[in-house]
């Protein structure tokens, strides 16, 4: 059974306490971090694991934390959750985890003191413990593992386990590793009263000098423990790989779940960088939809890439099953340039019609488009480095999107493009994009490099429950 949407934590409720920063890992970019293990002392037969991911790759081995080959916290390739003691001792549970529009809180505890073989390793997602196992091979009684006894020999990673190919990609927030210590879930996270959902809180436990726990707060030094402790030395991180995307406030990324009948795009770099690469047409859309509000993302094409680009907004309610080409048979308004700039719109008989032709400009990869989405006017206007995009021989900027909102609602980001075309993203929370003004919108959300227009706000959770 996968767990989607309805039962991951979606980041949209109001809480006390505040996650603000994640740290987004990229295995191109082969990005992890690292604490060499000195010295020896503390528990080899008890510690804690209190985490919130959000994954942005899927059916591939996703290292999450632990000690390289011995102790490890993974995604497996088939989506199943799998701790490892050592020596075999390990269980992977039968729920598949899939949703990559959400984050998920998991928390391992291992005692192996426990006279209950089941109890010697316990895992929860959202605050509900796992009891179904693909596979389980319990600890001997008070075996012991020298990784999680902080032995010689044994580094600590975030991110990365060793072996080629099983970096993790996505969010990773709230990380802590407590040894000689057995917590509880709800030492690091409650379910809300009102709605039911599993949100973080404050940790007011004591940690140790093994132990770590990183809040990636500071850009200067992503691998610093807040507690005070040893810090993770940084592979390939910098202060750009810091994010504002958590589990107290969820932004949009794109969807690598959606399929366009194998023409889907190639997504990376936290979920906001999309690529058509070679071979047509590739789509991709938005992990959140919108019925109401006024909302505001930008972009900017990669240096060298070319091709036609199309960005703009589809019908999140039409079914994928019946999409085999990211054109068709889809109910979509996009801005194309490439060639002449157009708004286009398709109805669901999958016709393309040259909606309005836009006053042209001299391409350059610096500049950075925005959409502004109004969907409480049904309106859609499209800036080119801070200046509305009009249409070609008026001063219209604004342009309808009736066509799409009759046909199927509610809305997503939508992306289309031929051939080799890479572009950054901006919905607020993390992009490649070199931001040089650090603009937010009015409720202090986002990051972007221009002022969204008055009353236009951030695709995030937070706001989606004030305005969506």
């Amino acid at each position: 059974m996968e767990t989607l949407q309805r039962t991951a934590n979606r980041g949209s409720i109001s809480t006390g306490y505040e996650i603000e920063n994640s740290l987004k890992l990229e295995e191109d970019n082969s990005e992890y971090l690292e604490r060499a293990t000195t010295g020896s002392g503390g528990s080899g037969t008890k510690h804690t694991i209190s985490v919130w991911v959000k994954r942005t790759e899927i059916t591939k081995t996703s290292f999450i934390l632990g000690f390289a080959n011995i102790g490890i916290l993974r995604f497996d390739s088939a989506d199943r959750i799998e701790y490892s003691f050592r020596s075999g001792r390990k269980l992977e549970t039968n729920r598949l985890f899939r949703d990559t529009s959400a984050w998920y809180h998991i928390v391992v505890v291992a005692d192996s003191s426990q006279a209950t073989d089941t109890n010697r390793m316990r895992l929860w997602v959202n605050g509900v413990q796992e009891t179904s196992f693909f596979f389980f091979t319990a600890q001997d009684l008070n075996q012991g593992s020298p990784a999680w006894g902080n032995y010689p020999g044994y580094n600590f990673r975030i991110g990365y386990s060793g072996n080629a190919g099983e970096n993790f990609n996505g969010y990773i927030a709230d990380a802590y590793y407590i040894n000689g210590q057995t917590l509880d879930p709800t030492d690091f996270g409650e379910f809300d009263d009102d709605s039911g959902i599993w949100k973080p809180k404050a940790f007011t436990g004591t940690l140790g000098s093994l132990d770590n726990y990183l809040d990636f707060s500071n850009s200067s030094n992503l691998g610093e423990d807040a507690n005070g402790g040893t810090d993770l030395s940084l592979n390939n991180i910098t202060a750009a790989d810091q994010a504002t995307d958590t589990p107290t406030n969820n932004f949009c990324t794109w969807n690598p779940l959606f399929s366009f009948g194998g023409n889907e795009a190639v997504i990376n770099e936290g979920a906001t960088t999309a690529d058509s690469v070679s071979g047509g047409w590739k789509g991709a859309v938005g992990t959140i939809a919108a019925t109401n509000g006024k909302w505001y993302w930008e972009y900017r094409p990669v240096a060298g890439a070319f091709g036609y680009r199309a960005v703009g907004i589809m019908g999140a309610d039409y079914s994928t099953d019946d999409i085999d080409d990211p054109r068709d048979y889809c109910p979509n308004l996009f801005l194309r340039d490439g060639l002449s700039p157009y708004i286009y719109q398709h109805l669901i008989s999958g016709v393309e019609t040259a909606y309005k032709a836009m006053t042209s400009w001299s391409s350059n990869d610096s500049d950075v488009f925005a959409i502004a989405l109004n969907l409480d006017d049904e309106e859609i206007t499209f800036y080119r480095n801070g200046t509305a995009i009009t249409e070609n021989g008026t001063s219209n900027t604004t342009f309808s999107i009736s066509s799409v909102i009759g046909q199927s609602e509610p809305i997503v980001p939508y992306y289309r493009s031929f051939d080799s075309t890479e572009i950054y993203f901006n919905f607020g929370g993390y992009t490649e994009m070199t931001i040089a003004s650090g603009n937010t919108d009015a409720n202090g959300y986002g990051t972007f490099e221009y002022a969204p227009p008055s009353g236009y706000y951030a695709l995030c959770s937070k706001n989606l429950a004030e305005f969506g």
